[in-house]
């Protein structure tokens, strides 16, 4: 499913960055990967991607 039409990005693309980079902040997801620096429509899916990418993560199973 395409998350940022302007810039062709997925989900897949995104949650693959999340888990290769372990982004702390949108901002910081921003640098590894081109998303929401268009329209901007994107950004709200593109943070819930990240946060449920970053809930799968093992280190961050632990500390839940």
């Amino acid at each position: 499913m395409y998350v940022c039409l302007c810039n062709g990005i997925n989900d897949k693309k995104v949650r693959q960055a999340v888990r290769q980079y372990h982004p702390q902040s949108f901002q910081q997801l921003r640098k590894f990967i081109p998303i929401g620096n268009q329209c901007g429509k994107c950004i709200h899916a593109a943070r819930e991607l990240m946060e449920d990418e970053l809930l799968q993560l093992p280190e961050f199973k632990e500390i839940a």
